[in-house]
């Protein structure tokens, strides 16, 4: 049951890189592919001992303790494939070629997911011992440690990059260093694990721009946060190695980023297709502008929000967004996971 969880994770990950455009249906169908496929394949690699086996990435010395790359990096980048695939939302980018914010809409709300999610990551990395003896300390003091280092650094690297300390950066930063330090929790020091989530929280903010400048719409920065991150963290995992590193332990861990690289996205991007092709991946876009709240579930979360039609252009009522940088909006915190 705790393994099956990690399994759901990854699934989840992938929806918040394709929110706000994606069929309910094109979303039940790619979790069932992901957790009965794409996760189990590749985490049979690197954790086939945890079942009547052994994994070949895992005979090979391949250190992830809690999943940077079996769960994080496999979400982020079928993530990657998923919001290529389905193309931005609309009006993320201009004839132009700008960036134009889409704000979320309850930063509080969001700031709570990812207190949530930073607790049960002490589940997360703990609970990866199977076991509760004192080995559970130090992880949980790296885990924390982390997790604090990113959102500090991913403060103060956008507030120097846009003259604020813009709050869905350093929360995503949080999270960042969060999946950075979840392949190497039991095998580096304290101090290793600030600047492991450090790192993490610098890698983050500049991902979230590379994405938003090549036109891939992720609306929380699942792709930087996951995808990213969680190779930083397996390759620092080597890196920091508290019983030394070496060239080989380098190469193992290069190998497992690749090759889950190699297997995730392809085969996303083939599934992503193949489902966009048969029962459809997106919403209309009326049915976009209309909200998916409504269009796919018959509710209305925000009744005061709404969308309306006059003289032929759409628009979303409530506080406009004109005026702020590019870069506001581009990525709420990532709290699906």
């Amino acid at each position: 049951m705790f393994q099956v969880v990690f399994a759901a994770t990854a699934a989840t990950i992938v929806s918040g890189a394709m929110a706000e455009r994606t069929k309910f249906t094109g979303y039940i169908l790619y979790s069932i592919f992901v957790s009965a496929l794409i996760y189990p394949v590749f985490g049979s690699w690197a954790w086939g001992s945890l079942l009547n086996g052994s994994g070949w990435l895992e005979g090979f010395g391949f250190i992830d303790f809690a999943g940077s790359t079996v769960v994080h990096s496999v979400g982020g980048w079928a993530a990657l494939a998923g919001a290529i695939v389905l193309g931005p939302r609309l009006g993320k980018y201009t004839k132009d070629g700008k960036i134009k914010p889409i704000m979320g809409h309850n930063i509080p709300l969001a700031a709570l997911g990812v207190f949530i999610l930073w607790l049960g990551w002490f589940g997360f990395n703990p609970g990866s011992t199977t076991t509760a003896d004192t080995s559970i300390a130090m992880i949980f003091v790296n885990t924390n440690l982390a997790a604090a280092a990113g959102a500090v650094l991913a403060m103060i690297v956008s507030w120097v990059k846009f003259g604020k300390p813009e709050v869905g950066m350093s929360l995503n930063g949080a999270l960042a260093g969060l999946v950075g330090i979840t392949a190497g929790c039991a095998n580096v020091t304290p101090s290793s694990a600030i600047i492991i989530g450090a790192a993490a929280g610098i890698i983050v903010v500049f991902s979230v721009m590379f994405f938003d400048k090549i036109r891939v719409d992720d609306p929380v920065g699942a792709i930087s946060v996951h995808g990213v991150c969680g190779a930083w963290g397996t390759l620092a995992a080597g890196i920091f190695n508290i019983g030394g590193t070496s060239a080989s332990i380098i190469g193992v861990q290069l190998l497992g980023i690749a090759a889950c690289f190699i297997w995730t996205f392809p085969t996303a991007f083939v599934m992503f297709k193949l489902i966009d092709k048969t029962i459809g991946l997106r919403v209309s876009p009326e049915e976009e502008l209309e909200g998916l709240d409504l269009a796919e579930h018959g509710g209305i979360a925000y009744p005061d929000f709404g969308v309306s039609t006059h003289g032929g252009i759409s628009s979303i009522s409530g506080p406009p967004s004109s005026g702020l940088p590019s870069y506001v909006g581009s990525a709420s915190p990532a709290t699906q996971s």
